[in-house]
């Protein structure tokens, strides 16, 4: 077979480990309040362009992920927005962030004053990051 042909396929991911239904209500793996992952809009207010955000965010496009909340500072008004780690950026001022390179992202948080953002919770994709970074860099390790 011609080795061009060939694909590689991603690691299997193996099922999150089953907790019995007595269990779910105060298990910290298993959450039924699907509430806390439906999408919603938070509008923060800075004085100036220069005040700080207060968040920080990880991934993009050239990462093959989404744009998220990677910490949220104390004593913020994005923490008092309610604003927390894994909170991915659906939009902000309109413009679509679910496919944005990271760079633009930061350009278009940082030049607003009022950021209108659609968020919504998101975990599991937020984890995904750390594992795209981590298979990147033993790509290049073992180049």
């Amino acid at each position: 077979m011609d080795p061009s042909a060939m694909v590689e396929l991603p690691a299997y991911e193996f099922p999150p480990p089953f907790v019995p239904v007595n269990e779910r209500p105060h298990h910290p793996d298993y959450n039924n309040d699907l509430q806390l992952f439906l999408v919603r809009t938070v509008t923060l207010i800075r004085a100036k362009v220069s005040d700080a955000l207060g968040f920080n965010i990880r991934g993009g496009k050239e990462h093959f992920c989404g744009i998220f909340l990677s910490k949220v500072m104390p004593n913020t008004e994005a923490e008092r927005l309610g604003l927390r780690e894994a909170d991915q950026i659906i939009s902000v001022n309109g413009t679509n962030f679910e496919d944005i390179e990271h760079a633009r992202a930061v350009q278009i948080l940082k030049s607003n004053t009022e950021i209108v953002m659609q968020l919504r919770y998101f975990p599991y994709g937020y984890k995904k990051t750390y594992e795209k970074v981590q298979n990147a860099n033993m790509g290049r390790a073992s180049s």
